[in-house]
């Protein structure tokens, strides 16, 4: 699968970015506003609660109260407008319930927090929106993927007669208020790290528009896959995939973006630690003989960085690149070439190199080291971007 630019942002399918995840809406459709667009065609409008008895009480335990209100009362209770409340449950993934009492008393108050952040010009009302947006998009993907992989392999019966349903209660019961800990554990940690680098950056501007290296990498032949292994065996390996990527980036120093199945998109502040992690992949998975070769572009500029994602011609490009990478191979772009030589990771070419070896040779010193190599390819026109310049990264022998 290539990797290009109709994966990068919001419009992605793959994203999830409103898919209705059940939960609070308008009495009736919220009037149509520019600004704010109805997502009409992911929204339910037929989404009514759930009325199964184990359900009703998994909400409960897990939301800690009873249903009260209809959309309508607790927009009501909490002072906001319909149509503002309607817009903040959309942004959230939630789906259009009509007029059923399904909204407790911590949806009254998360309403109050979001419009109150407006009031005290905390927050624009777009910027509010956006936050109920990101923050509904990761935890909705989150939750979907600790009942998916976490839950459903805990609550088989652990005796015969037992079912599945009542085995999920207690589970769940004894599991909520560790999980709840850990999250709010991780996303201060995330939250600590990413308030770090804005204030490092240079100005204001660099806050959301930065210089930075973005890289892609891709399973080569992952479609042809698809058809040859069974759907367990295929969830297997994507899992190890993802799984080894995350590991990898985040353990030198570069931030994993996102995952989509047969490719991950990453970036890091400098071009040397995007170009160790995109030579750390092709070096671990290749060793596994369970994966399909992998392929990794690399580009360094400037990124705009939105909701945890990142957009521009540089990403672009390190998507481009990956698309024409050879099999277990490396390529970079010209800037990220030039990042490299600049800082003295790598030789302006290997002549130089050899000169420089040389000279320390004959003058009793020692020569300089560098951690890459890196080889001129052709140039070649790239669609939408022009004609560019890869070159092919490589290790130097130490």
């Amino acid at each position: 699968m290539t990797v290009d630019d109709a994966h990068n942002g919001a419009d992605d399918p793959n994203d999830g970015a409103d898919d209705p995840n059940g939960g609070a809406g308008a009495e009736e459709p919220a009037p149509a506003n520019p600004t704010y667009p109805t997502p009409h065609h992911v929204v339910d409008h037929t989404a009514e609660p759930t009325d199964d008895p184990l359900a009703i009480r998994l909400e409960q335990l897990i939301l800690g109260a009873d249903r009260r209100y209809t959309p309508f009362q607790a927009a009501r209770t909490a002072g906001v407008s319909m149509e503002l409340a309607s817009r903040f449950w959309r942004a959230m993934g939630f789906a259009d319930i009509g007029q059923a009492k399904a909204l407790t008393e911590a949806d009254v108050l998360a309403l109050r927090r979001l419009a109150g952040l407006v009031e005290a010009g905390l927050l624009s009302e777009p910027m509010a929106v956006q936050v109920a947006r990101s923050t509904g998009q990761t935890t909705a993907r989150l939750a979907e993927w600790q009942i998916d992989s976490f839950l459903e392999g805990l609550t088989d019966p652990p005796e015969p007669g037992m079912t599945r349903a009542e085995v999920t209660y207690p589970l769940v019961e004894l599991l909520l208020p560790e999980l709840e800990e850990f999250l709010i554990y991780v996303w201060r940690r995330q939250l600590a790290a990413a308030t770090g680098r804005v204030v490092q950056a240079a100005d204001d501007e660099e806050m959301v528009d930065r210089r930075l290296a973005v890289g892609f990498a891709d399973l080569v032949g992952f479609t042809r896959l698809t058809r040859r292994l069974e759907e367990e065996e295929l969830g297997e390996l994507v899992e190890a995939f993802e799984t080894t990527c995350a590991d990898l980036v985040a353990a030198h120093g570069g931030r994993l973006i996102k995952t989509l199945g047969d490719e991950v998109l990453y970036c890091a502040d400098d071009a040397g630690t995007a170009a160790e992690i995109g030579l750390r992949l092709i070096e671990t998975l290749s060793h596994d003989e369970t994966m399909p070769a992998l392929r990794v572009g690399l580009a360094f500029g400037a990124v705009t960085t939105r909701m945890g994602d990142v957009f521009g011609t540089t990403v672009n490009l390190a998507s481009r690149l990956t698309s024409i990478a050879p099999k277990d191979a490396v390529l970079v772009d010209s800037s990220l070439a030039e990042e490299l030589t600049r800082a003295g990771a790598a030789p302006v070419s290997e002549t130089q190199a050899a000169e420089e070896a040389a000279r320390a040779e004959k003058e009793g010193d020692k020569p300089p080291t560098y951690r890459f190599a890196l080889q001129p390819m052709w140039q070649r026109p790239v669609r939408g971007l022009g004609v560019v310049e890869p070159w092919l990264l490589s290790r130097r022998p130490s």
